[in-house]
């Protein structure tokens, strides 16, 4: 995923009018983080550093997620191009961005494109589900009482003893 095009494109989840980078960033790393724990997959983040002066390429984790900083030079486009090249004939690669060039070579390479919208979208539909998962299984656990799984004969003969009859 390319993590700078993902922030841009998530127009409704980041303001850079108003909030920093850093902090969008952090904000799109514990959001992927949550995805990640969800579905069960792998999540590599790439983010550019080819306009820093002397930066070095950088691995990072965060969560499960992994994080990479490209060094100077090197756009999240070069990285994820070979990174697509190198592992989409043995793996599934979805790769996220907005970037229509960018798709056309994934496609290319074997991997699969995904745009910024639709990612969103899955991670809305995934946060859904699995909300009313966990309300369900609370609402099965409330329910599940001894005194749930006692017939009605069994209860009516235990009330009376209770009451001493």
């Amino acid at each position: 995923m390319d993590g700078y095009n993902v922030i841009n494109a998530w127009s409704n989840v980041f303001k850079l009018d108003t909030e920093s980078l850093e902090d969008c960033r952090d904000r799109l790393l514990n959001i992927l983080s949550n995805y990640q724990g969800y579905k069960k997959i792998n999540i590599i983040v790439v983010f550019d550093a080819h306009m820093v002066k002397k930066g070095q390429k950088k691995k990072e984790k965060f969560d499960n997620l992994q994080i990479i900083y490209t060094k100077e030079s090197q756009t999240a486009d070069n990285y994820i191009e070979r990174f697509v090249y190198e592992k989409a004939r043995e793996n599934i690669v979805r790769v996220v961005t907005s970037d229509y060039l960018e798709q056309t070579i994934v496609m290319s390479n074997g991997g699969i494109r995904v745009s910024p919208r639709e990612f969103w979208e899955d991670i809305e539909d995934t946060i859904k589900k699995t909300k009313q998962k966990i309300q369900h299984k609370e609402r099965v656990d409330r329910s599940n009482t001894i005194m749930s799984n006692i017939n009605d004969e069994l209860l009516k003969r235990l009330e009376k003893m209770r009451r001493g009859r």
